[in-house]
């Protein structure tokens, strides 16, 4: 997916790929799952001493990057985690501290311990029944003599029963505002919900009247719009980076089921047939792996295109990967279909990542709006 350059970078992924296998191999996956688990703080703490939640985050305020790209090795350890299905925080911490560090003053303390993995943090941004929509909430923020004060919910929140603070969209003033809650705040109401993957959990949080002081809110009036921009390209990237992981792995295992099985004496792989299925999907892969890696490029280089080239990674990738999965899964016969087989967790984790932060369908037309502006400038 993203070129790995020098020998920093391959031993950062080398080690990755390393620990993930060991600590979250699939039969992990599997027994979190049968506990109604997610994931193991401590696991994730390990995961952080790795560098793993530092990665967005400047030097100065205690992250840092293998590469000096972070947008590059995050995508690099996305596609790694997508090769296992692992589980962990590593998406939600990642966005929220993608919007901190645009807007750290007054949070340095909260971005030094999410960086450690002491805390965790999720974006709560979908709304119960609503679409995909960053910049038009529903929940309210209220100013106060101390601060303000948030009616409204949230749902989709991704590790939200998990995390210690919530970032929180919010109208305010007929103005989008952000604003960083703790998960304990009087008035709040964090229940689970139900995830079609087999280890991603979200939750939904109510606000009643919680309230919050004045130092809670991220980045101005001005800049929340941006800085909401760079956090939505930044989960873009991510879910792509971690699909061709997915597809990568199910392509790779599929082939060599096709190489190992027999049919009538010939192996399955020997067949015209399955042959020009084979070519399809190595095709939409690799399309898959390119419009993936010029999202990465363009958004680590926060270049003009980088919003236009998220969203269409965001759309192939998430448009094609189901369909190529279900063909992975046909192409295994009978033995696709069952529950033991693991195809399955990759295809929820392909559907899952398609879902949020915008449908294809979503990216399609907001495709067509960036170009319109950009074919006008």
């Amino acid at each position: 997916m993203t070129d790995v350059a020098n020998p920093e970078q391959m031993l950062f992924a080398s080690t990755a790929q390393a620990f993930l296998e060991k600590e979250v191999p699939l039969s992990r996956v599997r027994q979190l799952h049968a506990e109604g688990r997610s994931f193991d703080l401590e696991w994730w703490r390990r995961a952080a001493e790795l560098g793993w939640a530092g990665l967005l985050v400047p030097e100065e305020l205690g992250g840092g990057s293998v590469s000096g790209n972070g947008v590059a090795d995050l995508a690099l350890l996305a596609e790694q985690a997508g090769r296992t299905v692992a589980p962990g925080p590593l998406h939600p911490v990642s966005v929220v501290l993608a919007g901190l560090i645009e807007a750290a003053e007054n949070h340095e303390q909260t971005i030094e311990s999410l960086v450690s993995g002491d805390a965790l943090a999720s974006w709560a941004v979908y709304e119960p029944g609503r679409p995909w929509a960053p910049l038009e909430p529903a929940l309210t923020a209220t100013p106060t003599d101390t601060g303000y004060r948030l009616d409204g919910v949230k749902d989709r929140i991704e590790a939200g029963a998990d995390s210690s603070v919530l970032l929180v969209v919010a109208v305010c003033e007929r103005a989008v505002r952000q604003f960083l809650v703790p998960a304990d705040a009087p008035g709040l109401t964090v229940a689970s919900q139900p995830s079609i993957d087999l280890v991603k959990r979200h939750a939904r949080a109510t606000f009643d009247g919680v309230e919050v002081d004045a130092s809670a809110v991220v980045g101005t009036a001005e800049r929340t719009a941006a800085i909401i921009e760079r956090q939505c390209q930044i989960a873009s990237v991510l879910q792509c980076a971690e699909t061709v992981g997915v597809l990568d792995t199910v392509l790779g295992f599929t082939t060599q089921w096709a190489f190992d099985r027999h049919s009538f004496g010939r192996p399955l792989a020997s067949y015209q047939a399955l042959k020009h299925r084979f070519a399809d999907l190595k095709i939409w892969f690799e399309a898959c792996r390119a419009t993936t890696a010029a999202a990465v490029k363009s958004v680590a280089q926060r270049s003009d295109d980088a919003a236009l080239n998220a969203s269409v990674a965001k759309s192939y990738v998430g448009q094609q990967a189901p369909a190529m999965l279900q063909d992975c899964i046909q192409l295994h016969g009978g033995i696709g279909v069952t529950w033991e087989h693991d195809l399955h967790l990759f295809l929820r984790r392909a559907t899952l990542n398609r879902s949020m932060f915008g449908t294809p369908e979503d990216h399609n037309q907001r495709v067509y709006a960036l170009t319109t502006q950009l074919e006008s400038a």
